[in-house]
């Protein structure tokens, strides 16, 4: 397969992973930077991440305009990719969801923060947007360029988002990566929501998150998670 072939397979493994892991359920997405044009992204047509294929991913200007929507129905928060694909060169997949174990951090003064080894990969600082901040009263999804803009400021340079009473984006140099974050960024989550009940947390240091970060960040690392993942997900190795 040519590099654009085996990116859209790994697409689409992705959203099976990620419905299987129960990070995503029937709503939820993850996109591509195009891999032989950066000024676009590839994202499914509306749909449940799980049902996704390959005839179901669609090529979208930064703005979201679609190159060839034949008739397809498109998911409204395009701008979530757009925008964030716009202020950061540097990434080349994006994962947004409602995980259930991370919102309730999204609507408390309590900091989601890596408390177990494989959360490193969250990273230490995880900011909270809150689109009512700058946009009033509105139904939480982001709809709009202005929108996005303003959630992927909010993101700055960090690889995860949470969004108030709404869910979270992952940004990230590839999907293995995305991926990855999206699994454990929820699994730290539910630690972290059953740690609290028993006590004070001590949390992963700023050189544990650095060193294992790194470890997690390694081809080999990522190599062994997502055969095993797609596996699950009954994409044999991915």
């Amino acid at each position: 397969m040519n590099n654009i072939d085996e990116q859209l397979e790994l697409l689409v493994t992705a959203n099976r992973i990620l419905a299987r892991e129960g990070v995503v359920d029937a709503y939820g997405h993850v996109s591509i930077r195009h891999p032989e044009n950066p000024s676009r992204y590839i994202l499914s047509q509306s749909r449940a991440p799980d049902l996704v294929d390959i005839s179901d991913l669609m090529e979208y200007t930064l703005e979201g305009d679609p190159i060839d929507q034949q008739g397809r129905s498109m998911y409204t928060e395009r701008p979530i990719h757009g925008g964030i694909y716009e202020a950061r060169d540097d990434v080349m997949a994006i994962v947004h969801n409602h995980s259930p174990t991370v919102i309730p951090f999204s609507v408390t003064g309590t900091p989601l923060r890596p408390m177990f080894h494989l959360g490193a990969i969250i990273g230490p600082d995880l900011p909270v947007w809150d689109i009512r901040d700058n946009f009033q009263d509105t139904n939480l999804l982001v709809t709009n360029m202005d929108q996005g803009r303003d959630l992927a400021a909010c993101l700055g340079d960090r690889r995860v988002s949470l969004m108030r009473g709404h869910g979270c984006v992952i940004a990230g140099q590839t999907i293995r990566e995305v991926v990855m974050a999206s699994v454990y960024l929820q699994v730290n989550a539910g630690l972290l929501l059953e740690s609290l009940r028993l006590g004070e947390v001590k949390y992963l240091s700023p050189g544990e998150i650095e060193m294992m970060s790194e470890s997690q960040m390694r081809l080999t690392g990522q190599e062994r998670a997502w055969e095993y993942w797609a596996n699950r997900a009954g994409r044999g190795r991915g």
